[in-house]
């Protein structure tokens, strides 16, 4: 009797890059050097940097539209750009800005985007583009000249298309780009709402607010190099607030903190350094340790916002507001 065939070994993420370079002729610089990239699986996966730190580069060789120099991709499971052709029906993207054809209305653009699928099906085309319409607020707009849109309304047409199957991967480049700030705040609700499904949404934005709001991962680019990755709580955590403790008697200033929740770590000799819990102030902080007769000579609170901690990775600030 044959064994029943293994079954294959889940993908380990949804996008999986390792040691990814592009390279523009040999007297340039790398835009994309060595990244390696782990996009977990139905997260939200935040894509931040300056301009020109490599985030729509790496976008384009994700998507097949730039070829790497070196190194690996695996999207979805499938190993680029040999399984491409299988693997991009189930990914939608918004890069660089959507182009349509300005004498045709958003529906039929989006009918001529669905017709170039050779999975989608003609009989459920009309229902498809009207969904992937009413989803992102253009149904009202439908019959309107594409080239009568205002650029917020061109974006999102540009997430409809992006729409229009259901879509395992999502990578969306800036794709609040020019809307007002109730679309704004729609499309990040969309987001929000399609990760709760089950997509993966890789996005990428200039935006800490936008970061900050919707995502569960973060990378951050800068010069063509990864800087950090993670968890945002994990980013979250490393730019927390700490306290400094000055006191002679640090074993029972490290007792103290440690009753609070709070894990000490000797800086000098006379000196303790603690992250500041969220829910704790600093006065308690002090008013324990005198009650503990910790005989303190100084404390303050130290650390940089998560803003800051954006700068001090990149070496340039980030826009906040959106």
């Amino acid at each position: 009797m044959n064994a029943p065939p293994a079954k294959a070994a889940p993908a380990e993420a949804a996008i999986v890059t390792r040691g990814l370079t592009k390279r523009f002729g040999r007297s340039h610089g790398a835009a994309v050097d060595g990244l390696d990239l782990h996009v977990p699986y139905g997260s939200v996966f935040g894509f931040l940097g300056p301009n020109g730190s490599g985030k729509t580069t790496t976008i384009r060789m994700l998507l097949g539209l730039a070829a790497p120099t070196a190194g690996e991709i695996r999207l979805l499971g499938d190993e680029l750009p040999r399984g491409l052709s299988a693997v991009l029906p189930r990914v939608g993207a918004l890069v660089e800005g959507p182009a349509f054809a300005p004498f045709l209305s958003g529906a039929a653009n989006l009918a001529r985007f669905d017709a170039a699928d050779p999975t989608s099906r003609a009989a459920t085309r009309r229902e498809r583009v009207h969904r992937a319409l009413d989803r992102v607020g253009l149904g009202a707009a439908a019959t309107k000249r594409a080239g009568a849109y205002s650029l917020g309304m061109k974006q999102r047409l540009g997430l409809a298309a992006a729409l229009l199957g259901p879509r395992d991967l999502l990578v969306l480049d800036e794709p609040t780009n020019g809307l007002d700030p109730q679309g704004t705040r729609e499309v990040r609700s969309l987001i929000r709402s399609l990760a709760a499904d089950g997509t993966t949404v890789f996005l990428s934005s200039h935006l800490l607010t936008e970061i900050e709001q919707v995502c569960t991962h973060v990378a951050v680019m800068r010069s063509g190099r990864l800087v950090t990755a993670g968890t945002l709580d994990d980013l979250r955590a490393e730019s927390a607030p700490r306290v400094r403790v000055r006191t002679p008697d640090p074993d029972a200033a490290a007792a103290t903190l440690h009753r609070l929740g709070m894990v000490a770590e000797r800086a000098t000799a006379d000196e303790l350094d603690a992250a500041l819990p969220a829910a704790l102030a600093v006065e308690a902080v002090t008013a324990a340790l005198v009650a503990d007769d910790v005989r303190v000579r100084g404390i303050a609170v130290t650390g940089a916002s998560l803003e800051e901690r954006f700068v001090e990775l990149t070496g340039e600030g980030f826009d906040v507001d959106g």
